[in-house]
């Protein structure tokens, strides 16, 4: 059986639906020197465990959700809409 994600908008659906698009990481600020920028788009870490990743459901309502998920066994958690997010939280 195909793996469940509970999209805030269609219900549950199959996560063949989906396309992870990444790490769901608070934005530098615009005036941030290039090493900062640099790091943000270039340099991951890889961690093991509960992870926030932009999640975009591409055969669904095509909405930017951000997934909780662990990355050792690849279960999801909370799922929520990328619009709710505040602004403290895209920009550290």
């Amino acid at each position: 059986m195909a793996s469940l994600v509970s999209c805030p908008h269609c219900g549950l659906r199959p996560k063949e639906e989906f396309t992870i698009k990444g790490a769901a990481l608070p934005r530098p600020s615009p005036d941030a020197s290039p090493e900062v920028w640099f790091d943000h788009v270039y340099l991951r870490a890889n961690p093991r465990g509960t992870y926030e990743e932009y999640w975009h459901h591409t055969a669904g309502c095509r909405r930017w959700l951000v997934v909780t998920r662990d990355t050792a066994t690849h279960e999801t958690g909370s799922v929520r809409d990328a619009a709710d997010r505040t602004i403290a939280e895209t920009s550290a």
